[in-house]
């Protein structure tokens, strides 16, 4: 596996990567409907082209081309520019029709990926391919064959997957399709104090150390921000977070300026 750093350009994400994504692999980022798992993979399209002269591929198997590019004009990504300069191709397909295609040399993006020079690839999302497999165990073959076919095309892959469940634990196929990917990022709601906030934490990053802290992230108007660590509360990514013994004796007894301070 390669070891130099593919750079996200997502502020605090890269740190806790200690430098970005390893090149030549598959980095699953999964969390609930707006989480920012699209926004995360469109950031890291845009900083390949526009840091590294990168190109890059979107593959979509749910939204229109038009979609990604009003979200990028949103952060002040110019993708219909990028396109123009051959810097950038965003393709909708189906599940079906994508595999077929990277099962065969010389298919449509293998040769996009030729012409474009690409280096780079979102892949929104692997949840639609779970209608091609009747199990766990079929699903994660048809993913790896997936994966190794970007793999094949020297591309370093942001790939999406939806989770349902708004707060609460993983049901055990997430760790199955996790297994297969080279980085398992997860993006999460929780709720602290009648509160929302966001949480994200690196599970594992093949191959390299990397931080293993949860720590908060906003969606700004220039994308996602990843911010500090979660401190003084345990079990934030079950979305039910409780304060530690030490906060909890801070909120009974000391006052508001003692606990700040």
């Amino acid at each position: 596996m390669s070891t130099n750093r593919i750079p996200t350009g997502i502020l605090g994400l890269d740190e806790m990567l200690h430098g970005g994504f390893l090149g030549n692999t598959a980095n699953l980022v999964e969390g609930a409907p707006g989480t920012g798992k699209s926004t995360l993979g469109m950031q890291f399209i845009e900083h390949g082209i526009a840091a590294h002269n990168e190109a890059g591929i979107i593959l979509t198997f749910e939204e229109f081309p038009e979609h990604y590019y009003r979200d990028a004009a949103n952060f002040g990504w110019d993708f219909h520019a990028h396109e123009a300069a051959n810097r950038l191709r965003v393709i909708m397909s189906s599940p079906e029709v994508t595999r077929a295609d990277m099962l065969r040399l010389n298919g449509q993006i293998e040769m996009l990926v030729h012409q474009i020079e690409a280096r780079r690839v979102l892949v929104d999302s692997l949840s639609h391919f779970e209608r091609l497999a009747e199990s766990p165990v079929e699903l994660r073959q048809t993913i790896f064959e997936f994966i190794n076919g970007l793999k094949r095309l020297d591309l370093t892959a942001v790939l999406t997957r939806e989770n349902a469940a708004l707060l609460g634990e993983l049901p055990d196929v997430e760790e199955n399709l996790a297994f297969v990917a080279d980085s398992y990022t997860l993006l999460r709601y929780v709720e602290i104090q009648s509160a929302v906030h966001k949480a994200l934490l690196v599970l594992k990053l093949r191959g390299s150390d990397h931080d293993k802290n949860i720590r908060h992230y906003e969606i700004t108007g220039q994308g996602l921000v990843v911010r500090s660590r979660f401190e003084g509360t345990r079990g934030i990514m079950s979305g039910t977070p409780t304060m530690t013994h030490a906060e909890a004796f801070a909120a009974a007894f000391l006052p508001s300026d003692k606990q700040t301070g």
